[in-house]
């Protein structure tokens, strides 16, 4: 060691009294003092078991050699701003530890002031590599979920893809009586396939703002079949977050009620359907669906009726309480289960 290093450690230590000293080898985590110019003053016991090095290899900017090197610059930059602004910090890096591993440290200090002058900083350290870690991990085991939430999603639209072809192909070489069935089965899976899409591209799958995904969702099961003819509306007040299971069920019987309400007019009447969303504190979440169609004739009878059968197995599903067929005097009322919900402040 140098002459100016022990120099420097040795009036580093004067800066420290006796009292310090013994009160942060007494603390059981990583504990440094600087002085006014931001040269280490005094490292704990913590402190040097953890570098393996000693107070004097430590004094003024010597602990700085133990700092990986990818962290230094941003690190030493944030530092250096506290100091001239005279202000705590909280900072995260890598430094070496007596083993050679780098381990990540959460580094909190506060200037400290004697007689109400500047008289340097105080600091601890925590180790926190393991909840790096876990962070780490954590974020990989997302990007590997996602991507098999993508690769699920883009077999399932393919097979459906399948479906839609085969139940055309089989619906042209069907009898004229019942080309209307396969017709309206071809609509009901690509109105599946729409809800998968929609469930898919939610910002987050795990929540679904309601509001926002039925929007999307009438905005595109009304271009689906017969555009222009249908319209969707959404009303009410405030939303909610639903997982996917519920929204996936509420997807599938509004798709249901637009179907129903093309099966059972003819091509050119035009129809209308309104959601109204109640998300209030303290309350169930609720929706009742409004369906109107124009004057101007039915479509043809040989589709099978079977929207409540379909609504009540889609509600089952996802624990939905249903009451009521579809209709602009009689909505179609739904209760959502409160244990899956959470309503969103406006």
């Amino acid at each position: 060691m140098s002459a100016d290093t022990s120099a420097t450690g040795m009036a580093s230590e004067s800066l420290v009294g006796d009292a310090f000293r013994q009160f942060a080898n007494d603390v059981p985590l990583m504990m440094w003092r600087s002085d006014t110019e931001g040269r280490a003053v005094h490292h704990n016991e913590s402190w040097l078991r953890f570098t393996g090095r000693s107070a004097d290899d430590e004094a003024g900017h010597g602990w700085r050699r133990n700092i990986h090197p990818d962290d230094a610059p941003a690190f030493l930059a944030l530092v250096a701003e506290a100091f001239t602004l005279r202000e705590s910090f909280t900072a995260e890096f890598r430094l070496r530890r007596h083993d050679g591993a780098y381990r990540w440290l959460l580094d909190t200090a506060r200037p400290i002031e004697h007689d109400g002058h500047f008289a340097g900083y105080l600091g601890t350290c925590f180790d926190i590599t393991d909840r790096k870690n876990a962070e780490a991990h954590a974020e990989a085991a997302l990007v590997e979920k996602e991507t098999l939430l993508a690769e699920v999603y883009h077999r399932v639209r393919n097979n459906l893809q399948v479906m839609v072809s085969l139940i055309g192909l089989y619906g042209r070489a069907a009898p004229p009586a019942c080309r209307g069935s396969f017709e309206a089965l071809g609509q009901r899976v690509r109105a599946i396939a729409l809800v998968q899409q929609h469930l898919h591209e939610a910002p987050h799958i795990a929540s679904i703002d309601l509001r926002d995904y039925l929007h999307r969702l009438a905005s595109g099961l009304g271009q689906l079949r017969r555009a222009g003819r249908i319209g969707v509306t959404i009303d009410g007040t405030g939303t909610t977050l639903v997982e996917p299971r519920t929204a996936n069920a509420l997807g599938m019987i509004v798709a249901e009620v637009v179907a129903e309400c093309l099966d059972t007019t003819a091509d050119s009447v035009a129809c209308a359907i309104t959601i109204r969303i109640d998300a209030a504190a303290g309350a169930p979440v609720r929706l009742s669906i409004a369906s109107r169609n124009g004057a101007g004739g039915s479509a043809a009878g040989a589709v099978p009726n079977l929207g409540p059968r379909l609504i009540a197995a889609y509600a089952a599903q996802a624990e939905i309480a249903v009451r009521g067929p579809v209709g602009p005097d009689e909505p179609l009322e739904l209760q959502l289960p409160e244990v899956l919900t959470r309503i969103v402040p406006d």
